[in-house]
């Protein structure tokens, strides 16, 4: 647009988006191609299932392969910006890799079956869009190349343009604004034409609503048995910290008074000293209480709520951290203590782990879904698998059917995006 200003991060910004999305439309091109013998191979294994035995096994063996397909096609969706979830049904238990049950899950599936319906139609629209997403620079910058090319072959004519001959020297150089023009349109709409690859896809390959339904009851069943796990867990380093902290130090506290009350009479100036030491435990005891009781509910998310609980949290880490909070009033308490965990869990691997300058929290509320995102400009490489700070943050988010996404490539930045459905309450609504 005239009159617009770009600073370099944005101009960089813009080229590594539109290169992306170029080399995406090339690798979906590549990829678009494979649909078709894909096609034909899952065909003759169908009809290969009708000899006993052989079918058990090239079926579902020509199924794992179109659904890796379609996997990755969900995959460069999802680097478009489009989400895709995976619909299949779960595998039945002791299915073996040539059994019935297995032979029968597959063909029962209608996951299947979308997903062979996608094959040809995605071909084709894959091969349109990845040939337009590719065709548009290379035609650009075949003008940026133009008058070299020109010059070297000495021909008479060359054509450029919709209506552009070139004849001279003179017409060479003209070539040269168009084709920086046209590779410009090129990377501008690239991004665009993968969006619309995604979102065609999404269509064949998403779950349906009695699919969602059903992976949403599976994901319900798996995340209930892991909050009940994870609350097991709490309780007994809850009973294990009050059994080996504050009960140690209380047990010490009555010790110490019984022998004060004994020699209060005949030795005071011992009982004196008796009774400063129980003053000092106490005091330990109460900041271990403290200690206790900020693990399960701190005291500042309960008063301030979860943008200053936030705050206060980064204020005190040895990295910088910049704290954006647009969650406009205060949700539930059980949701404001999973979101505040999550994100000191999130900092605290970037404390430890990170080797970060810098680092960042963004909280949004936005049509009933509380997104949380943490991000640090560290080395990068975090894993789930790993350790179990990440997992935790998941299993966490899982109990109020919250969704935790990485990003972390080596060499960073880190990416930790939380999302979390919930309701505000109404002000003045109670809070429990």
């Amino acid at each position: 647009m005239w009159g617009m200003e770009f600073t370099d991060e944005q101009l960089r910004n813009w080229l590594r988006r539109g290169l992306g999305a170029v080399a995406a439309g090339a690798l979906a091109l590549l990829l678009a191609i494979s649909n078709f013998p894909l096609l034909v191979l899952w065909l003759v294994s169908l009809v290969l299932s009708l000899i006993p035995g052989v079918g058990l096994v090239t079926l579902p063996l020509m199924t794992a392969v179109v659904r890796a397909r379609a996997d990755l096609q969900r995959r460069l969706a999802a680097s478009s910006g489009v989400h895709i979830a995976r619909p299949y049904r779960p595998r039945p238990q002791k299915a073996l890799p040539g059994g019935w049950k297995r032979y029968k899950w597959i063909l029962t599936d209608p996951a299947t079956w979308r997903d062979l319906a996608w094959l040809i139609p995605g071909a084709i629209v894959g091969l349109t869009l990845g040939v337009l997403a590719l065709a548009i620079p290379l035609y650009g910058l075949e003008g940026l190349v133009l008058l070299p090319l020109w010059i070297w072959l000495e021909t008479g004519w060359y054509g450029y343009g919709a209506v552009w001959p070139i004849e001279n020297l003179g017409d060479a150089f003209l070539s040269l604004p168009q084709g920086a023009l046209i590779l410009a349109v090129g990377l501008a709409v690239a991004p665009w034409l993968r969006w619309v690859d995604a979102a065609f896809a999404r269509l064949f390959l998403a779950p349906t609503r009695a699919a969602e339904l059903r992976l949403r009851v599976t994901r319900l069943t798996e995340t209930r048995a892991d909050t009940v796990d994870a609350q097991a867990a709490e309780l007994r380093r809850i009973e294990r910290d009050l059994h080996d902290g504050a009960q140690a130090r209380l047990v010490s506290l009555g010790m110490t008074i019984g022998l004060a009350e004994e020699l209060i009479e005949h030795d005071p100036a011992a009982a004196r000293k008796l009774l400063a030491e129980a003053r000092e435990t106490s005091g330990t005891a109460l900041v271990e209480l403290r200690h206790l009781v900020r693990g399960i509910h701190p005291p500042v998310l309960a008063e301030r709520g979860l943008d200053g609980a936030v705050r206060a949290l980064a204020f005190g880490l040895p990295v910088p951290v910049a704290v954006d909070g647009g969650v406009p009033g205060r949700l539930e308490t059980p949701v404001e203590s999973a979101a505040y965990f999550a994100v000191a869990e999130a900092l605290a691997n970037v404390t430890k782990h990170s080797n970060a300058q810098h680092a960042s929290v963004v909280g949004r509320y936005l049509n009933g879904t509380l997104s949380l995102l943490v991000r640090d400009d560290g080395c990068g490489g975090a894993d789930p698998a790993t350790g179990t700070g990440l997992r935790g943050i998941r299993q966490r988010l899982a109990a109020f059917d919250g969704t935790m996404t990485l990003s972390s490539l080596p060499g960073g930045p880190t990416l930790v995006a939380m999302e979390i459905p919930c309701v505000m309450p109404a002000q003045g609504a109670s809070r429990v």
